[in-house]
């Protein structure tokens, strides 16, 4: 099958992308403005790969205020879940208006432009507890052995973006995989298979490095792997096709039967749709 000829079975979710919009200001904490990147434009990528549901996730361009995305929420309907920022200032009346949304997740990008940190981590997992919402983690997997304490202990699911993004990426014996590893198999984690390009060093079209993190992971808990396109790209100046983002998923898992599974079943279940 050509790249361009593939297509997500019935009920797939892309678990991870953002919206752009000129009219929201951009955040003081923010490194970067991407251009606008619309609902009209993420439904094509939809249309050309068969995707039905979709989990829009905040930006660092906004920082605090998650307005854009929940306008853009609102416009795709019952098909979407949102990851929103919020603060140790957010109130439960707040948390309870965003869950009513469609938020089920609290954002935490612990590279350079995220507006919030390790500080108030463990604060805020306590307080979306209630809510349902679990915590997702974007940082830089090389310091997973040193944030083991913390990641342990957090009272709700745990999900980590972008395949660890472990800049460089690691051999599967490096002690900061093995952490991965372990707190997958301790069961309360998921890992998001996507944007391969934000830590490769090998680079397209197979990101050969990031490639063999992303199979062993798949291996080790499939029923908690999901699949995204990261779209619109914000850092990459060559964006990948639509097509490629999928074709990576077909590389990194052979098995049919599985694929469906990180694509609709595991989405599903943990998002709520």
């Amino acid at each position: 099958m050509s790249e361009s000829d593939l297509k997500a079975p019935a009920g797939a979710c892309d678990t991870h992308m953002h919206f752009y919009d000129a009219r929201h200001p951009t955040a003081p904490t923010a490194t970067f403005t991407p251009p606008d990147a619309t609902v009209e434009d993420y439904r094509e990528v939809q249309a050309a790969l068969g995707l039905e549901r979709v989990v829009v996730v905040q930006p660092t361009t906004y920082g605090l205020d998650n307005e854009c995305q929940l306008e853009a929420m609102a416009a795709l309907g019952e098909g979407a879940r949102g990851i929103m920022v919020v603060d140790d200032q957010t109130s439960e009346a707040e948390l309870e208006r965003l869950t009513g949304l469609g938020a089920r997740g609290a954002r935490f990008h612990m590279l350079p432009g995220g507006a919030v940190g390790w500080d108030i981590i463990e604060s805020i997992a306590a307080k979306i507890k209630a809510f349902g919402w679990h915590i997702q983690l974007q940082m830089n997997g090389r310091e997973f052995v040193e944030r083991l304490g913390v990641l342990r202990n957090l009272p709700v699911t745990l999900v980590v973006d972008h395949v660890g993004r472990f800049t460089p990426p690691v051999p599967a014996d490096d002690p900061n995989f093995k952490v991965l590893l372990g707190l997958l198999e301790a069961g309360d984690c998921w890992v998001k298979l996507s944007a391969p390009y934000e830590s490769s060093s090998d680079g397209p079209p197979d990101y050969a490095d990031v490639a063999a993190e992303a199979r062993i992971l798949a291996q080790i808990a499939p029923e908690r792997m999901l699949w995204a396109t990261n779209w619109p790209h914000p850092s990459q100046k060559t964006k990948p096709s639509h097509a490629a983002t999928l074709k990576l998923l077909h590389d990194w898992v052979e098995d049919e039967a599985l694929r469906n599974k990180i694509l609709v079943d595991n989405p599903a279940a943990l998002y709520g749709f």
